[in-house]
């Protein structure tokens, strides 16, 4: 009997960084390092008080789309649009197009 996590079908864990590349591929993204750059380092890209109300959700070269969870967050990030994408080219990502926010439901 394995001890993996059950979840995983009886594999053992993995880190993120092993599973990424496959999952990257299978979305059609072709920035793996990008992705893992804004996703895995989000709240160093943008501070700890934007990262706790705003949430990135897809990136790929047209768009980089972040979830906000109030009206008036979706108003501040749209302001700062310029500078996450700059901050996210530093980081190493390839720059989207655009910055597209969705207020998240409750």
């Amino acid at each position: 009997m394995n001890s993996g996590d059950p979840g995983t079908g009886g594999r053992p864990p993995r880190r993120l960084g092993e599973s990424l590349g496959a999952v990257v591929s299978r979305l059609g993204l072709h920035d793996q390092d990008g992705v893992a750059a804004v996703f895995g380092r989000w709240e160093e890209l943008v501070g700890p008080a934007v990262a706790a109300h705003v949430t990135p959700v897809r990136l790929d070269a047209e768009a980089l789309v972040l979830e906000v969870d109030h009206p008036a967050w979706a108003t501040q990030v749209r302001h700062l649009s310029g500078t996450i994408l700059d901050r996210i080219v530093e980081a190493g990502a390839a720059r989207p197009a655009r910055v597209t926010v969705r207020v998240r439901s409750r």
